[in-house]
């Protein structure tokens, strides 16, 4: 009964605590037993940076209380009133650690609230724990010298993924309701799709960002939840206008879910299972060619996308990017400091700072150009495109890929190529969701790609929970090889 109440989604607790079958204490308690359980020791899953207890029972307290008096009186109650959220640890809470995962900030803790802790807290949501990422969200494992490794639950020898690789650990693993992630190359969901949960990368500017650096386009800040219509419940409680982020735009409080779907006949599919030439691995290849079976089953219209994209093209387009922006950024935090850091972290910094010297901010625009080009035109009669998340069926939980990625007979230059992503945040007006539709080889899930036109977020969470139903998957603990370390 615990493992049920942990894992119980955030609109039907909603509606058990309006009802008063179920308070947020009794959710808040089944989740910090799990985390105690589950998350430290030996090959424990290592999703948590820190829990905060205390603040966390009061805030449980404080709800119990405001929806037994709004079942006396009628009272309207906030859109996450009682419902637990892990937040990633770069979303600061004032006061507390906003390390990034470097040893070389570890003392550095938030002057301010991040624009979404600020829109979670006012929307009655209860912070009890925050979450792992690699170094600078700059991998897509999560591991650091601060953190340890995180660990995927479905298979503790692999990798949840990252950046938000946390997140997509605690929310698979019974010790939150939802979870604040972030996504510059696929960070949110690359873990998402390595968990079985759903991860949303919003049009740019659509979630507030903090600090300079969310003036990047690449950029964005998102949430991570095990249904679609708890993802999309997030995404309104942290989408909208912010005045902390002049770039950020759109109504607050607004759901990216209809509250009835359009027919799924009256959506048009596309499909690339190679987006270009990205090498796929034969279980993710057979988990898209079931979707795509299931739409036609159910009449839906689908028909193939090629694309004229190459997986050199796009870490060619997405490096030098980089190079003019983040790897600068990145040297100036780090600065002369001699603290343990990871591999990964001096790899990435220097290898895009090479490819900005190749590169200008002027080439680096017009690369950005042509493939925001090339995509309006590969789905101009199309409303959304499917594609896999990952390329591969998963990663090694302490991975380094320092020499990059083998797929098949495909040995790939930089590890990021083994992820579908990173052309969304090249074209980073597009919102896309990635679902859980299948587990590979190895007992990791694989995920899929929901991409929609220009802005369009409405259509995009409409065929997600038209696919959420067609498959029926679930990431529920029963599905889970109940957090024992896997054979392989």
């Amino acid at each position: 009964m615990e493992q049920d109440i942990a894992y119980l989604d955030a609109v039907a607790q909603r509606e058990a605590f309006v009802h008063g079958e179920l308070a947020p204490s009794e959710v808040l308690e089944a989740q910090l037993q799990r985390i105690e359980d589950y998350d430290q020791g030996h090959e424990g899953i290592g999703a948590i940076t820190e829990v905060l207890q205390e603040s966390a029972r009061k805030q449980a307290r404080s709800a119990d209380d405001r929806y037994a008096r709004a079942r006396a009186h009628g009272t309207e109650l906030p859109a996450l009133l009682g419902i637990t959220v892990a937040t990633k640890e770069k979303h600061g809470l004032a006061g507390l650690s906003l390390s990034q995962g470097l040893m070389a900030q570890k003392g550095v803790v938030a002057q301010a609230n991040h624009p979404v802790v600020d829109r979670l807290l006012a929307a009655g949501a209860i912070i009890h724990t925050r979450t792992t990422s690699p170094e600078f969200s700059c991998a897509t494992v999560t591991h650091s010298p601060i953190w340890g490794v995180t660990r995927n639950p479905w298979n503790r020898q692999k990798s949840p993924g990252g950046s938000s690789g946390g997140s997509g650990a605690a929310l698979a693993a019974g010790f939150t309701t939802l979870a604040t992630a972030s996504d510059i190359a696929g960070s949110t969901r690359i873990p998402a799709a390595f968990t079985a949960t759903v991860g949303y990368k919003a049009p740019y500017g659509r979630i507030p960002g903090a600090g300079y650096l969310s003036a990047d386009w690449y950029r964005g800040d998102g949430p991570m939840a095990r249904t679609v219509a708890d993802t999309a419940l997030l995404a309104s409680v942290m989408s909208g206008a912010h005045r902390e982020d002049a770039n950020s735009w759109g109504d607050h409080g607004q759901s990216p879910l209809p509250r009835e779907l359009p027919e799924l006949r009256g959506i048009r599919f596309g499909v690339s299972t190679r987006l270009g030439d990205f090498p796929v691995t034969g279980p993710v290849a057979r988990a898209l060619e079931t979707v795509v079976s299931r739409l036609h089953a159910a009449g839906a219209r689908v028909q193939e996308v090629e694309l004229p994209w190459s997986t050199d093209q796009v870490r060619e387009t997405f490096m030098a990017h980089f190079g003019q922006i983040l790897a600068p950024a990145m040297q100036q935090v780090i600065g002369d400091s001699t603290a343990e850091r990871a591999a990964y972290t001096d790899q990435f910094i220097q290898e895009a700072l090479r490819a900005g010297q190749r590169h200008s901010l002027i080439d680096s625009l017009q690369m950005d150009e042509r493939m925001n080009r090339e995509l309006n035109r590969g789905t101009q009669d199309i409303d959304i495109l499917l594609c896999p998340t990952n390329a591969v069926d998963w990663l090694e939980a302490d991975g380094e890929y320092l020499q990059g990625l083998t797929v098949g007979d495909r040995t790939l230059e930089h590890y990021w190529e083994g992820h579908m992503t990173s052309p969304f945040n090249i074209c980073n007006q597009r919102a896309v969701l990635s679902i859980p539709v299948g587990v590979g080889d190895a007992g990791v899930p694989i995920g899929m790609q929901i991409v929609g036109q220009p802005r369009d977020e409405t259509t995009v969470f409409s065929a997600a929970a038209h696919l959420e139903t067609l498959l029926g998957f679930s990431a529920r603990a029963t599905d889970m090889p109940q957090l024992r370390s896997a054979s392989r």
